[in-house]
């Protein structure tokens, strides 16, 4: 099976279990680039419409250079970033800190979010545009945190993988699993995209 066929079955099953399909698409927007688009049924409000994919830095963690002329980087409210660049320097990085805590052969993380064909067609969040006027925001961020039990045999189905290795965790100090998806918070139907205010988050 090519990876296209699989995330063509993988639309389908984002389809029959929530009654929609969101895809990376050529935005609307003149200088917007790519976006993301509802390309099959509709959103109902308050849904999941995405997740942020990427790699995980702690505030004290250095990231200038994997900073340098990247968008793709999301500041959390409690000062962690979330680095959702699929090319360049994070995509290296993100891809050599899964094998690093991969425990064979279970992947630590979904690396596919990296390729233009992912295993879970929601992780495609960093591409979401910010809304302007003629566009307003029709999707928010919520941040939350997996727990720091949840079994490692399902970690490869989130798009996030940290930055630091657990070995630089100080003793008796949890490292929660920080999620972001965007909520919708309106129904959205085929063929529009998704617009976010970075500054919004869902309380």
């Amino acid at each position: 099976m090519t990876e296209a066929e699989r995330y063509q079955i993988s639309l389908g099953v984002m389809k029959e279990c929530s009654g929609f399909c969101v895809e990376r698409t050529q935005s609307i927007l003149p200088s917007g680039g790519r976006g993301v688009c509802v390309t099959d049924g509709f959103v109902p409000k308050h849904c999941v419409t995405s997740l942020y994919p990427g790699l995980i830095y702690q505030p004290h963690d250095p990231v200038f250079f994997q900073s340098i002329g990247n968008h793709f980087i999301f500041r959390c409210i409690d000062g962690i970033l979330v680095d959702g660049n699929d090319a360049g320097l994070s995509k290296s990085l993100f891809k050599s800190c899964m094998r690093r805590d991969s425990l064979w052969p279970l992947p630590a993380c979904d690396e596919s979010w990296l390729t233009d064909t992912p295993v879970c067609p929601l992780n495609v969040g960093q591409y979401v545009n910010n809304h302007n006027k003629k566009y307003p925001a029709n999707v928010a961020y919520q941040e939350f945190s997996v727990p720091y039990d949840f079994p490692f045999h399902l970690r490869q189905y989130l798009p996030v993988n940290f930055y630091s290795s657990i070995l630089n965790v100080p003793e008796n100090v949890t490292r929660p699993l920080k999620i972001v998806a965007l909520i919708s918070l309106e129904e959205i139907h085929n063929g529009q995209e998704l617009f976010s205010s970075y500054f919004t988050l869902v309380s």
